[in-house]
């Protein structure tokens, strides 16, 4: 095993530090995320259940020999049901009904000539068709798979597909080390305590495979960004939800960005924005640092949500000291997931990144959340 300690930079520069140690549980008995915590892998990608939420999230681009081009999105998420707490004080699952782990999956393709977006998504009880391991990366909800490679090179197998119209297979090989974003290993989210999770993020990843479109097998190759987060609440009680943004640039750096917004519309002073340079190294800043602004909005017609789709991110470059501006313009606007299943609808969506000349220098990922449905009940 590979013991993960914090092996990377981070500038202390971050939103307000704990006033004091944070509880190692909630008030319903889910674990806190812990300053100074030690990773050990591959354990700590596998689940971790004493914590009451958790996501493996894949977005990426990928184009084929044609020049045509993809968005895609996988998303495996777990959340753990009420605790029951035992005689002696001791928190345990409830098995009633079995729904001791839900397991919600979501899945999504842009074909970016067309415009086409497709989605689909899963839910399932903990059991033999919807599980993640605690040992190693393997996360199955239905078809859809997310484990890494049998070979033991440290790739990663993704297989999933949308209803009868779309399947992928894709292998997710690093080409950068997994970064560990936040403080002395805590990401924080709100003024709460126990806003908080652990962060891990492959910032970059070579990604190979084959789309099944119709009747249609086209190999693609292309690059990936996975997150790993596992918390017990990530919304503090005056937060509507979070604009956050994965960019990968043409220069091998990638950065990324969240502003957790509040019900009034500011931005929370835990926001915050990473930028990874060429070797890995980390660097991070915090609200008062970068500003996310948006330039235009589209409404869904389904939901009649309004997203600022197309938001420009400023920050000072730690390469030069420069002020840079980052445009991201989505390969589409209707790039919605309507929550059919999970109750809550939020945008997801394949983008490229231009700078302050119009130049394109990039791709990125953009999720905004909560601007249709109520995210807190569920975060």
């Amino acid at each position: 095993m590979i013991r993960w300690a914090s092996w990377l930079s981070s500038a202390a520069l971050l939103a307000p530090a704990w006033a004091a140690s944070p509880p190692a549980k909630t008030p319903d008995g889910f674990a806190v995320p812990q300053p100074g915590v030690t990773f050990t892998f591959p354990r700590d990608h596998g689940s971790h259940p004493e914590f009451r939420l958790e996501w493996w999230y894949i977005t990426g681009h990928l184009f084929a020999a044609d020049g045509a081009r993809y968005g895609f999105q996988a998303t495996f998420f777990r959340q753990a049901g009420p605790l029951a707490v035992a005689g002696d004080g001791a928190a345990q699952s409830s098995e009633s009904f079995a729904t001791d782990q839900l397991f919600l999956a979501h899945m999504a393709l842009l074909d970016v000539k067309t415009g086409r977006f497709v989605h689909q998504e899963r839910l399932a009880r903990r059991g033999w068709d919807a599980h993640a391991a605690v040992d190693t990366l393997r996360v199955a909800n239905g078809p859809w798979t997310l484990a890494f490679s049998s070979a033991g090179d440290g790739s990663i197998q993704l297989s999933g597909s949308i209803r009868s119209e779309v399947s992928l297979q894709l292998t997710l090989t690093p080409s950068k080390p997994l970064v560990v974003f936040g403080d002395n290993g805590v990401s924080r989210k709100a003024a709460e305590p126990t806003a908080a999770s652990h962060y891990l993020t492959f910032p970059r990843l070579a990604a190979q495979g084959t789309l099944n479109v119709g009747q249609k097998s086209v190999p693609v190759t292309g690059q990936a960004w996975m997150d790993h987060e596992f918390s017990s609440s990530q919304l503090g009680s005056d937060q509507a939800g979070w604009d956050w943004a994965s960019i990968q640039l043409d220069d091998g750096r990638e950065l990324m960005a969240y502003r957790m917004r509040r019900k009034d519309a500011t931005t929370d002073p835990y926001s915050t924005l990473a930028w990874i340079d060429r070797g890995g190294k980390l660097t991070q800043v915090g609200a008062d640092a970068f500003s996310f602004t948006a330039r235009s909005t589209w409404k869904s017609p389904l939901t009649g949500a309004v997203y600022p789709t197309r938001p420009t991110l400023r920050a000072r470059d730690p390469l030069t000291g420069a002020l840079r501006e980052f445009r991201l313009e989505p390969l589409a606007e209707a790039q919605e997931l309507n929550g059919a299943i999970g109750g809550v609808p939020y945008w997801e969506g394949a983008c490229r990144v231009l700078d302050e000349q119009n130049r394109e220098i990039g791709s990125a990922y953009l999720e905004l959340t909560g601007y249709a449905g109520d995210l807190a009940s569920q975060l």
